[in-house]
């Protein structure tokens, strides 16, 4: 008996070994498919499109392409275009969404994020795209110097929001017909380390030709090296043209990333894109665009010139003129100067001279990355929105608040056939619900007031204002970082009170102005009946200029 219960233990294990080596053993099919990312900003399951290789070598690096789809399009949708298989004829996008064509073979990984569908490409859309990249990274050995980024439509609106504020990313970018983000144009400085490829149709009725044009001739201006190939009666579908033939892979084929250029160009409104290749901004005037030209123009010296920008540091590690064994000197807006650089140095201008940095840049409560601000950052990271019960409500007030908070977090609002939903699910809780992992974990949209919202109570004395709670007539908004994380306080009136439906066919009334508010939003009876929209100070205080206007409203209070 013994002997025969050894034999079936033996028997046992040895299953249980093949049967995991055959797991191990588990590949993914070359060709089109859908793959998924987990999202920690609603802890979901995301997809994306992917395309492995015929002859997938899991030991080579390969290039990766990301792709980015226009609206009312999809990750599968994209996935067929950028190889220039569009719609057969008389085809929908539903019908054409539901199988892939066969197509020609590249050597090429390529990566289409869904990005919530149709909802732009910044706040959490971006974040997907990023954890798309991150993905792809874990899973494949992707070539770090050989990541390109497209898209059409929005998507090349998007193509060039992502290339252009990350710009040590990419080895080159293609934008067909872009319609991007406002504030993009700004940027485009920041192209000069990688090539630009432009498609655009001339007879374009949804994105005008000549904003096209207007950033070609721009780049060529200021040196970029930029493509460009203008479609003869093409209407918005240029991107049948642009990737016909698979035409784009081959035009990225030429193209590597050089990881540590000489010279770099960089502007930045933004802590959170406060970095591109070896020099990363560290203190930026409030509200200004803030530049950088640092060229290393011979081994361990550099030439750098600054606007707005009053801290500042390089790290010069592996940089092939870089030589840890001796000083590197360094002209910043004609000031010279000299260190000791093992990697990195930072410098800070006091008194309008520029000195090499020897305390730390930022320290306390001040406008820094992850805690800058304006309004939408605690919408573009996780977030969950939270409704008050501290004061006991009765039946009809509380599902009052609950019905406010819920409204807010419906970003699935149906739309109508063509763009469809965002797909993004947050999650709704009353104050007396939400857990401390909950607190740690991202962003708290907080609505009520001190007196009926316990979570503005515990954070009451270190907010800098408060509505007066018997007030019924007016509406702040407004965004303060607390610890590691943003919460944004919405007391009185919901911020959406009063906002029409004008031209909202992209996004619901609820969450068409979060991207255009400041730090803070105070109005009367209709969010249409402004009377702050603005910004705090460096050390998140209200300014003279808000604190008149909160004053004399008679409905709040400042505590800073």
């Amino acid at each position: 008996m013994t002997f025969k219960f050894r034999n079936q233990a033996v028997l046992i294990v040895l299953g249980l070994l093949l049967g995991f080596t055959n797991l191990q053993a588990q590949k993914l099919a070359t060709g089109p498919q859908v793959l998924t990312f987990f999202s920690d900003a609603d802890d979901t399951e995301q997809p994306y499109g992917l395309y492995l290789p015929k002859n997938f070598d899991e030991n080579k690096k390969y290039p990766l392409l990301i792709m980015l789809h226009g609206a009312g399009s999809n990750h599968r949708l994209d996935l067929r275009r950028v190889f220039g298989k569009s719609n057969a004829e008389d085809e929908t996008d539903k019908e054409a969404t539901r199988y892939f064509p066969q197509w020609e073979d590249v050597d090429f990984i390529v990566a289409a994020p869904f990005a919530r569908g149709t909802a732009g490409y910044q706040g959490i859309p971006e974040e997907d795209v990023y954890d798309v990249l991150d993905d792809v990274k874990k899973r494949f050995k992707i070539d770090e110097n050989k990541t390109y980024l497209t898209g059409l439509s929005m998507g090349g609106g998007g193509t060039l929001w992502l290339g252009l504020t990350r710009p040590d990313i990419w080895a080159a970018i293609a934008p067909v017909c872009p319609a991007p983000p406002n504030g993009t144009f700004d940027l485009a400085a920041n192209a000069l380390n990688f090539p630009i490829h432009f498609f655009h149709g001339d007879a374009d009725p949804v994105v005008p030709v000549a904003d096209t044009r207007k950033w070609v001739q721009h780049l060529q201006d200021i040196g970029v090296e930029v493509s460009y190939k203008e479609f003869v009666d093409v209407k918005h579908d240029s991107w049948v043209s642009a990737y016909d033939n698979e035409f784009i892979f081959e035009w990225f084929g030429h193209a590597e990333r050089n990881p540590f250029p000489d010279r770099v160009k960089f502007v930045s409104k933004q802590y959170k894109y406060n970095k591109a290749f070896w020099v990363q901004f560290d203190k930026m005037n409030l509200g200004t665009l803030a530049e950088i030209d640092a060229n290393l123009n011979k081994p361990n010296a550099a030439t750098i010139t600054t606007k707005n920008l009053s801290a500042f540091t390089v790290n010069l590690k592996g940089h092939p003129r870089f030589n840890a064994a001796s000083n590197v000197t360094f002209s910043i807006d004609g000031k010279a100067l000299s260190a000791k650089v093992d990697s990195s140095v930072s410098f800070v201008k006091n008194n309008n001279v520029w000195a090499v940095a020897t305390n730390p840049i930022a320290t306390g409560l001040v406008k820094k990355k992850g805690a800058e601000g304006p309004i939408y950052e605690a919408f573009s990271t996780p977030h969950i929105y939270v409704y008050g019960t501290a004061d006991n409500p009765s039946p009809e007030e509380l599902k009052k608040r609950v019905d406010a908070a819920t409204q807010a977090a419906n970003w699935s609002y149906y739309r109508g056939e063509f763009v469809g939903r965002i797909m993004f699910f947050p999650r709704t809780l009353s104050d007396k619900n939400v857990r401390p992992s909950d607190i740690e974990h991202g962003n708290l949209i907080l609505f009520g007031t001190k007196e009926t919202n316990s979570l503005i109570a515990k954070y009451a004395d270190r907010l800098p204002v408060h509505l007066n709670a018997a007030d019924t007539s007016h509406g702040l908004f407004y965004i303060f970082p607390v610890d590691k994380h943003y919460v944004a306080v919405s007391s009185g009136l919901p911020w959406w009170t009063g906002a029409d439906n004008k031209d909202a066919a992209f996004i619901s009334p609820v969450h068409r102005r979060l991207p255009e508010f400041k730090d803070l939003f105070f109005f009367k009876d209709s969010s249409t009946n402004t009377i702050v929209d603005g910004n705090f100070s460096e050390d998140w205080k209200v300014t003279d200029e808000m604190k008149t206007k909160l004053s004399n409203s008679g409905a709040i209070t400042i505590t800073k």
